[in-house]
Protein backbone atom coordinates (compact mmCIF):
# COMPACT_ATOMS: atom_id res chain seq x y z
CA UNK A 1 0.00 0.00 0.00
CA UNK A 2 2.00 3.43 -1.13
CA UNK A 3 0.57 6.66 0.30
CA UNK A 4 -2.78 4.87 1.99
CA UNK A 5 -4.18 4.15 -1.10
CA UNK A 6 -4.66 1.04 -3.12
CA UNK A 7 -5.27 0.84 -6.73
CA UNK A 8 -7.17 -1.88 -8.34
CA UNK A 9 -7.77 -2.57 -12.27
CA UNK A 10 -11.37 -3.26 -12.94
CA UNK A 11 -12.28 -5.26 -16.44
CA UNK A 12 -15.87 -6.02 -15.89
CA UNK A 13 -18.68 -5.11 -14.06
CA UNK A 14 -18.69 -8.41 -12.12
CA UNK A 15 -14.65 -7.40 -11.08
CA UNK A 16 -16.42 -4.11 -9.94
CA UNK A 17 -19.18 -5.77 -7.79
CA UNK A 18 -16.60 -8.36 -6.29
CA UNK A 19 -14.59 -5.62 -5.06
CA UNK A 20 -17.28 -3.99 -3.46
CA UNK A 21 -18.39 -7.32 -1.92
CA UNK A 22 -15.18 -7.28 -0.07
CA UNK A 23 -14.85 -4.07 0.92
CA UNK A 24 -18.83 -5.07 2.57
CA UNK A 25 -17.40 -7.92 4.50
CA UNK A 26 -14.39 -5.82 6.17
CA UNK A 27 -16.66 -2.24 7.17
CA UNK A 28 -17.09 -1.83 10.39
CA UNK A 29 -20.29 -0.13 11.69
CA UNK A 30 -20.06 3.55 11.33
CA UNK A 31 -17.63 3.60 8.03
CA UNK A 32 -18.35 6.62 5.30
CA UNK A 33 -17.51 5.10 1.79
CA UNK A 34 -17.49 7.99 -0.33
CA UNK A 35 -17.60 7.26 -4.38
CA UNK A 36 -16.31 9.32 -7.11
CA UNK A 37 -16.25 8.92 -10.91
CA UNK A 38 -18.48 10.20 -14.05
CA UNK A 39 -21.63 9.27 -14.80
CA UNK A 40 -21.41 5.54 -15.40
CA UNK A 41 -18.17 4.76 -14.20
CA UNK A 42 -19.71 1.84 -11.89
CA UNK A 43 -20.21 3.62 -8.51
CA UNK A 44 -23.48 1.90 -8.31
CA UNK A 45 -22.35 -1.38 -8.98
CA UNK A 46 -19.58 -0.84 -6.71
CA UNK A 47 -21.93 0.16 -3.93
CA UNK A 48 -24.35 -2.88 -5.09
CA UNK A 49 -21.23 -5.25 -4.33
CA UNK A 50 -21.10 -3.49 -1.17
CA UNK A 51 -24.53 -4.10 0.15
CA UNK A 52 -24.20 -7.98 -0.67
CA UNK A 53 -20.91 -8.33 1.26
CA UNK A 54 -22.82 -6.45 4.11
CA UNK A 55 -25.58 -9.14 3.65
CA UNK A 56 -28.13 -7.08 2.49
CA UNK A 57 -30.90 -8.88 0.17
CA UNK A 58 -33.00 -6.44 -1.13
CA UNK A 59 -32.18 -4.82 -4.78
CA UNK A 60 -29.59 -2.09 -4.12
CA UNK A 61 -30.54 0.79 -6.66
CA UNK A 62 -29.18 4.35 -7.53
CA UNK A 63 -30.46 6.65 -5.27
CA UNK A 64 -30.27 9.41 -7.79
CA UNK A 65 -34.16 10.48 -7.59
CA UNK A 66 -34.59 9.14 -3.75
CA UNK A 67 -31.67 10.77 -2.71
CA UNK A 68 -31.23 8.85 0.09
CA UNK A 69 -32.00 4.82 -0.13
CA UNK A 70 -31.73 2.18 3.19
CA UNK A 71 -30.53 -1.29 3.10
CA UNK A 72 -31.13 -3.51 6.14
CA UNK A 73 -28.05 -6.00 6.57
CA UNK A 74 -24.97 -6.87 9.22
CA UNK A 75 -25.71 -3.01 9.51
CA UNK A 76 -28.06 -0.24 8.22
CA UNK A 77 -26.80 0.80 5.17
CA UNK A 78 -27.93 4.44 4.12
CA UNK A 79 -26.86 4.89 0.72
CA UNK A 80 -26.78 8.50 -0.96
CA UNK A 81 -26.54 10.05 -4.10
CA UNK A 82 -25.83 13.92 -3.48
CA UNK A 83 -25.40 14.28 -7.97
CA UNK A 84 -28.84 16.33 -7.91
CA UNK A 85 -28.00 18.65 -4.89
CA UNK A 86 -26.88 22.34 -6.11
CA UNK A 87 -26.61 23.81 -2.34
CA UNK A 88 -24.88 23.07 1.69
CA UNK A 89 -27.92 23.57 2.71
CA UNK A 90 -29.62 20.74 0.74
CA UNK A 91 -27.47 18.40 3.09
CA UNK A 92 -28.53 20.11 6.02
CA UNK A 93 -32.73 19.33 5.05
CA UNK A 94 -31.96 15.89 4.49
CA UNK A 95 -30.18 15.90 7.89
CA UNK A 96 -26.74 14.39 6.36
CA UNK A 97 -25.02 15.07 9.92
CA UNK A 98 -27.70 12.01 11.79
CA UNK A 99 -26.19 9.65 8.72
CA UNK A 100 -22.81 10.10 9.24
CA UNK A 101 -22.61 10.19 12.76
CA UNK A 102 -24.69 6.97 12.73
CA UNK A 103 -23.72 3.20 13.82
CA UNK A 104 -24.59 2.21 9.91
CA UNK A 105 -22.61 2.27 6.99
CA UNK A 106 -22.97 5.29 4.64
CA UNK A 107 -22.02 5.40 0.88
CA UNK A 108 -22.01 8.33 -0.65
CA UNK A 109 -22.49 9.15 -4.98
CA UNK A 110 -21.37 12.25 -6.18
CA UNK A 111 -20.00 13.42 -2.39
CA UNK A 112 -18.17 17.00 -3.30
CA UNK A 113 -20.89 18.96 -1.62
CA UNK A 114 -20.75 17.24 1.60
CA UNK A 115 -17.01 17.57 2.06
CA UNK A 116 -17.14 20.07 4.97
CA UNK A 117 -19.95 18.27 6.82
CA UNK A 118 -17.21 14.82 7.05
CA UNK A 119 -16.01 13.14 10.30
CA UNK A 120 -12.34 12.95 9.71
CA UNK A 121 -12.52 8.87 9.20
CA UNK A 122 -13.60 8.22 5.71
CA UNK A 123 -13.02 6.21 2.66
CA UNK A 124 -12.42 7.56 -0.65
CA UNK A 125 -12.95 5.43 -3.77
CA UNK A 126 -12.41 6.86 -7.14
CA UNK A 127 -12.89 5.18 -10.48
CA UNK A 128 -11.62 6.43 -13.88
CA UNK A 129 -12.75 4.51 -17.05
CA UNK A 130 -9.85 3.17 -18.64
CA UNK A 131 -11.98 1.79 -21.83
CA UNK A 132 -15.16 0.62 -22.41
CA UNK A 133 -15.27 -2.45 -19.99
CA UNK A 134 -12.26 -1.38 -18.10
CA UNK A 135 -11.32 0.57 -14.89
CA UNK A 136 -8.96 1.83 -12.45
CA UNK A 137 -10.19 1.85 -8.68
CA UNK A 138 -8.30 3.93 -6.40
CA UNK A 139 -9.54 3.68 -2.56
CA UNK A 140 -7.77 5.93 -0.34
CA UNK A 141 -8.16 5.81 3.83
CA UNK A 142 -8.28 8.95 6.04
CA UNK A 143 -8.52 8.07 9.36
CA UNK A 144 -7.37 4.94 11.72
CA UNK A 145 -10.66 2.75 11.30
CA UNK A 146 -10.11 3.38 7.24
CA UNK A 147 -6.32 2.58 7.26
CA UNK A 148 -7.45 -0.51 8.87
CA UNK A 149 -10.07 -1.29 6.54
CA UNK A 150 -7.00 -0.61 3.68
CA UNK A 151 -4.82 -3.09 5.52
CA UNK A 152 -7.38 -5.69 5.89
CA UNK A 153 -8.48 -5.14 1.81
CA UNK A 154 -5.20 -5.69 0.49
CA UNK A 155 -4.63 -8.71 2.51
CA UNK A 156 -7.91 -9.64 1.19
CA UNK A 157 -7.95 -8.59 -2.56
CA UNK A 158 -5.43 -9.46 -5.21
CA UNK A 159 -4.32 -6.22 -6.24
CA UNK A 160 -1.80 -7.53 -8.67
CA UNK A 161 1.19 -6.22 -7.56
Amino acid sequence: MDDNILTFISSSEDETYSLGESIGELVEAGQIILLSGDLGAGKTVLAQGICAGLGVLEDVTSPTFNIINEYEGDFTVYHMDLYRLEKDEELYDLAIEEYLESDGVVIIEWPDLAYDLLPPDFIYIKINRISEEEREISIEGEGERSLTLLERLEEYVDFGY
